[in-house]
């Protein structure tokens, strides 16, 4: 065994001192940056230890959160306290959680029975999740009523980057990023009308104990099929108040980008899937709509290009914005 990993059993051991836990097994599974996974027993239950990279204020936010989801009958971890009572422990200038162990598998939403009871996850994780009031001190996390001004800022940011290209003339990355700009910037425009004449601002002008949290990084990874064949959501560090559909665009836009399909009977079924356990009205539709269409994925393609010009590959700038441009017409019908 190498220092580094010692050294992680040896804090992970001192931690859970403050829950007076002595465990057995306890082994680290995964640490990158500050964020560190450490697996244990302790009574013949399996428990996993996890260091948080967030501050005090955020953690408050995302633990209690899951706290509320968990009693509110959302399939998510139990969160254990330390002698103290306290859900975050601190220790050395840092932030630790214990959380139930979730015996079963990751679940793979390229397969039709396991996008199905992911998708009822999700949307159990939505409706449990209404009515979360976070601790006053706590750093609350909100995306409500920013859509707007994202679909702005990323158009800005590709606005800015045709700039650069076009003062460098000769590198052909920034050849292919000025070929394609500019139907992109087209569809940003459109997309920018389309969301402030619609009824997004409706949506989002409510209390925000109103509003669902969303998991903002809901898939494959942060979705685990049990051995009592049910989906239980894990990870949940950045969640925020949020319209149901901001889940739903990630995951969708996930599948069409891999498949290269914006059919929109596979969008239905996997609405149908959601809409198990929480029925979209039709504003949220038409909401999630003009959010499928903006071009999330060529801006996440291109967006550190003024960094490193050879960072993204020719074809895959023509790919993108070609895939960028189809779906925009064939969700146009939809709409």
């Amino acid at each position: 065994m190498d220092n580094e990993s010692n050294n992680h059993l040896l804090l992970g051991n001192k931690v859970l001192m403050k829950y007076a836990i002595k465990p057995l097994n306890l082994k680290m599974l995964h640490s990158k940056g500050l964020k560190t996974l450490w697996k244990l027993t302790y009574k013949n239950t399996t428990l996993c230890l996890k260091r948080l990279n967030q501050s005090f204020e955020e953690a408050l936010f995302s633990v209690n959160a899951q706290i509320y989801i968990l009693n509110n009958g959302g399939n998510v971890p139990k969160i254990y306290p330390n002698t103290k009572g306290n859900f975050i422990t601190e220790y050395n200038g840092q932030l630790f959680v214990l959380y139930s162990w979730i015996d079963g598998r990751d679940m793979n939403l390229d397969n039709h029975k396991d996008l199905n009871l992911a998708m009822q996850s999700l949307s159990n994780f939505h409706v449990s999740s209404i009515g979360y009031v976070p601790p006053v001190n706590s750093k609350i996390s909100s995306k409500l009523g920013n859509w707007p001004r994202q679909y702005e800022s990323m158009k800005n940011r590709m606005l800015k980057m045709k700039e650069i290209c076009i003062h460098s003339p000769t590198n052909a990355t920034y050849l292919s990023y000025l070929t394609h700009i500019d139907p992109i910037i087209e569809i940003c425009n459109q997309i920018i009308y389309l969301i402030n004449h619609s009824p997004y601002s409706d949506l989002c002008n409510i209390n925000q104990k109103a509003s669902c949290l969303c998991h903002q990084d809901f898939g494959t990874g942060n979705v685990m099929l049990t051995t009592n064949g049910k989906g239980t959501v894990i990870d949940l560090d950045s969640v925020t108040y949020d319209l149901p559909s901001r889940d739903l665009r990630k995951i969708i836009g996930k599948r069409m980008i891999k498949f290269n399909d914006y059919s929109i009977d596979n969008i239905e079924t996997i609405l149908k899937f959601y809409e198990t356990n929480n029925k979209l009205s039709s504003d949220d539709r038409e909401v999630l709509k003009i959010d499928l269409m903006f071009p999330h994925w060529f801006f996440g393609l291109v967006k550190t290009l003024h960094k490193n010009a050879n960072s993204v590959n020719i074809d895959k700038i023509s790919a993108i914005a070609s895939f960028e441009q189809n779906k925009f017409s064939t969700l146009q019908k939809w709409l």
